[in-house]
């Protein structure tokens, strides 16, 4: 993997945070550098529990990774909530 599609990777896991954000209740704690980490990490779990279907772009399978930002995002919103009760 060279830097030019490291880099649009990172812009297409962003861009799947960014999308998970809207589909899950809450907001992700740390702004748009965490939607970027969060993107990624959903990346890989998305693609590693459902395999590379749908469509990709940058080489990236757009759908699993929304699914996988989607419950990486969820996870961090609420855990998120429940630090801010304490």
């Amino acid at each position: 993997m060279g830097i030019l599609s490291f880099i649009l990777f990172l812009f297409v896991a962003a861009a799947c945070a960014w999308i998970a954000d809207y589909l899950v209740p809450g907001t992700i704690p740390g702004g748009f550098l965490a939607a970027v980490i969060f993107g990624i990490i959903g990346a890989w779990i998305g693609v590693s529990l459902m395999g590379p279907v749908g469509p990709s772009l940058a080489g990236v399978s757009l759908l699993p990774t929304i699914l996988g930002s989607a419950i990486v995002v969820f996870l961090a919103s609420f855990v998120g909530r429940q630090f801010a009760r304490r």
